[in-house]
């Protein structure tokens, strides 16, 4: 295996929304994407008291990517102009395909809101190419018991939601992406196909990557090769995934992700004429 080499590290920056703690790994200083992966938000990990107003992430448009969410304690109510509706638990994943646009609410639920209790989440931008920025909106709720488990090492578990043979989500572009645990004094051997982009970032405790480390809420930028080298001294557990980059302009203004400012200028005006429907 050609081991995958760190080229720089990228600290999540503090930027709390309301009550929510809010650490943001991407976009970073000197790193705007890691095409295709866009943004990422790590909200919390957190103690909400009982009661409380839940998340603040009430309706609002999208248009040419998915959101990939990521429950890590707690709860997440998802309602959508295209009638999706759910709420996942601690462990299952949100993923909705934005595509051609629609309007979505992440909320607290209510007995959530009453009761208060312990939340965690990651929310990802995953980009699509401009030949699918337009397919139709999709949304699939992913609950714990149905992601893929593998131990790719010693000491290693590693929950995956799509990218594989048995995860639950086929998605559209062929992404990988997976919750890796490591044990203290754990070795994990990440297989990546040469020429694809990794995310790696470290959520929980510290990793190191052939032996340098990652310290927590960091991202870290790999060279190229077909496999990764992890592990941790004392436990770790990190955002993982890769992907084949897309290559082409990236063009974002507010909630929408498209390749000319011509296509942003499109979608604003389409969700202000209501065609993305509404909540």
């Amino acid at each position: 295996m050609s081991s995958r080499e760190i080229l720089s590290l990228h600290r999540a920056m503090r930027d709390d929304i309301q009550d929510l703690v809010t650490r943001r790994p991407l976009p970073g200083q000197g790193l705007p994407q890691v095409d295709p992966f866009l943004f990422l938000n790590h909200h919390g990990p957190q103690t909400y008291p009982s009661p409380n107003r839940g998340l603040p992430f009430g309706p609002h448009p999208h248009r040419g990517f998915e959101t990939v969410t990521f429950i890590l304690a707690g709860s997440l109510a998802h309602h959508d102009s295209g009638s999706g509706a759910s709420v996942v638990e601690t462990g299952g994943v949100q993923w909705m395909t934005a595509g051609s646009g629609l309007v979505h609410a992440e909320l607290s639920p209510e007995q959530f809101k009453q009761d208060g209790g312990a939340l965690e989440i990651l929310q990802l931008w995953v980009n699509l190419p401009a030949r699918l920025k337009m397919t139709a909106p999709a949304y699939t709720p992913v609950p714990a018991a149905d992601m893929a488990q593998s131990s790719p090492g010693k000491g290693v578990s590693m929950r995956v939601v799509s990218g594989t043979q048995d995860a639950p989500i086929h998605s559209l572009t062929d992404v990988m992406l997976g919750i890796v645990s490591i044990e203290p004094g754990g070795h994990a051997d990440l297989p990546v196909p040469s020429g694809r982009n990794v995310l790696f970032y470290t959520v929980e405790g510290e990793a190191a990557i052939s032996g340098r480390p990652v310290l927590e809420h960091t991202l870290a930028r790999l060279t190229d090769g077909d496999g990764i080298e992890a592990t941790s001294e004392k436990g770790c557990r990190i955002l993982f995934g890769h992907a084949d980059p897309i290559g082409e302009p990236v063009v974002a203004h507010g909630p929408f992700v498209m390749n000319t400012r011509e296509e942003i200028a499109q979608a604003v005006h389409d969700y202000q004429a209501g065609l993305f429907g509404g909540l």
